[in-house]
């Protein structure tokens, strides 16, 4: 029964995939890159909370809280902070411009040798860190929600991690590669609200099974009484996320996820007006405020059943799955999360194709590349990387912590960016210069504190979020100095493209308002500030 049910839910949403977009334009760069800027509200919102909304956070967010309890929907509850930036500030320059990728601004901002900087480090990023990533959480949440050992009959858990994640990004592959943005848009969409729906009901009948059918407020009751230190919105010192590094690394990691991270942005490109990209992702910020129902509580609820069987934090969420839902149900909710681990993987894949067709083969390999040939170079590319995805994820097996190791890995190329995104929407008179050493000192600071030990030590210490709090002042500083000293000759003014309709949504700031207020009101219902010693 769990194997039919998800066969069927997951060549349901592949069928009518076909159907919605079989007629779309895949053969020129805008409409392979872009969907032909066609995108609505609706279709971003869904594409960007599953692009969002893999297992590396069913899995991994899941895995923290399993540890460290409520805390940990910091990450769910700023981004919501993040999104509101992006809404306001970001999106109507990003369009303004006409631009495909975050590249490609920066070489309008400051020149093309920045840009081609900044397209290797996502790529390198993208290929060595993320896209690995997703597939190894995905492959092990699988493989314990539908017991793949059992099925195929592998002899070996290292065997049946290999199988799945072969299996995944293969099918994730032929997604991405073929079907270009739209496909891939709709595709989040309709698997958006399957792993939606999916992920609410593991909380319900969790809490069903915690209060022994008693129903889900006696399970809360439960929790609270047995495991009151899992329910407070304030971490202490010791945890993973230290409530003063909320307004250091973890806000900028959030911001520079949602408002220049290529991979989750590409979709707001795709908009047929700034309207329609403001209610994308303001939608997907109201969406966000359920995220610790579905991302956090899971992980206190395995705890609380499983804490005593010596259960993995990043295998909790799967035996959860199995433990707790019906049959039909967990097949159901097994290919909802197919679903998320295909939409995060083809997203960055082809997040990954479009940065390489359009910022190195067009740029360096052939400056006079028709449309074909760049879809074709974007394609060939991406088979290659998903390979290598596919052989460098079974290695992550070891890691202690999955969420962790990817919000510290983000770091190493998410502060430089963002950075050098700020100054250059910010300034008019910063040089190229500052861009290029921001973006290298910022790279190669936090890769030496990361792996030379005696400088690892002090990094510790003072924790890796403060770290990347101090460098991204660091970066900065360092550009307002170069462009104090040595400004540019011109000041840079954007210029309209003509490609975008430009009209703001008229409920954008009302509905930022109101989202900015339900973050504090969430925070300040859990916050128990004592584990801070106040």
């Amino acid at each position: 029964m769990i194997i039919f049910s998800f066969l069927f839910f997951t060549g349901l949403v592949a069928v009518l995939t076909y159907c919605l977009t079989r007629h779309d334009d895949h053969g020129s760069s805008k409409g392979y890159f872009l969907g032909g800027r066609s995108l609505g509200g609706v279709v971003i919102a869904g594409s960007l909370l599953l692009t969002n909304l893999s297992t590396e956070q069913l899995v991994g967010l899941n895995g923290a809280a399993f540890h460290d309890g409520l805390a940990v929907m910091v990450w769910e509850v700023v981004a919501v902070i993040a999104l509101v930036a992006m809404a306001l500030f970001f999106l109507p320059r990003y369009l303004k411009g006409g631009i495909t990728t975050v590249p490609q601004f920066l070489e309008d901002r400051f020149d093309h040798g920045t840009q081609t900087i900044t397209t290797f480090i996502f790529l390198v990023a993208y290929v060595g860190i993320l896209l690995p990533i997703i597939l190894y959480t995905g492959a092990r949440g699988l493989s314990e929600m539908l017991d793949v050992q059992a099925i195929t009959g592998l002899s070996s858990e290292t065997a049946v991690l290999w199988f799945t994640i072969w299996l995944v990004g293969i099918i994730g592959s032929v997604y991405a590669i073929f079907g270009g943005l739209r496909t891939v848009a709709v595709s989040d969409t309709l698997n958006g609200v399957g792993l939606l729906v999916g992920g609410l009901m593991i909380t319900f009948f969790g809490l069903q099974a915690i209060s022994g059918g008693e129903g889900v407020l006696r399970g809360m009751e439960l929790l609270g009484e047995v495991h009151p230190e899992k329910l407070n919105s304030i971490a202490g010192p010791e945890q993973s996320v230290p409530f003063s590094t909320i307004f250091t690394g973890i806000l900028l990691l959030n911001v520079f996820y949602f408002c220049t991270n290529q991979q989750i942005i590409q979709r707001t490109f795709g908009a047929r007006s700034l309207k329609e990209g403001q209610k994308g992702v303001l939608y997907m910020a109201t969406l966000k405020l359920l995220g610790p129902l579905y991302l956090v509580l899971p992980g206190i609820m395995a705890y609380y059943l499983f804490a005593d069987q010596g259960v993995a934090a990043d295998k909790a969420y799967g035996q959860l799955v199995r433990h707790v839902l019906p049959a039909p149900l967990t097949g159901f909710f097994a290919a909802a999360m197919v679903g998320a681990i295909l939409s995060s993987f083809n997203s960055a894949l082809n997040a990954s194709c479009t940065l390489f067709s359009l910022g190195v083969y067009k740029n360096l390999i052939n400056k006079n590349a028709s449309d074909h040939q760049l879809v074709q170079s974007g394609k060939t590319f991406g088979w290659v990387i998903a390979i290598i995805a596919m052989i460098i994820a079974p290695l992550l097996a070891n890691t202690a912590s999955i969420f962790v190791y990817l919000q510290k890995m983000n770091g190493l190329y998410a502060i430089p960016i963002f950075a050098v995104v700020l100054v250059g929407m910010l300034t008019r008179r910063v040089p190229a210069i500052a861009a290029k050493i921001a973006l290298v000192v910022g790279f190669t600071v936090i890769a030496l504190g990361y792996f030379v030990p005696t400088l690892e030590v002090y990094v510790t210490r003072m924790h890796q979020f403060h770290f990347f709090g101090a460098v991204f002042l660091l970066l900065v500083i360092i550009m307002l100095v170069i462009g104090k000293l040595k400004p540019s000759t011109e000041s840079w003014q954007q210029a309209d493209s003509g490609e975008v309709e430009l009209t703001p949504w008229s409920l954008a700031k009302p509905l930022s308002v109101g989202l900015i207020i339900a973050v504090f009101l969430i925070y300040g219902l859990f916050a128990d500030f004592s584990v801070l010693g106040w």
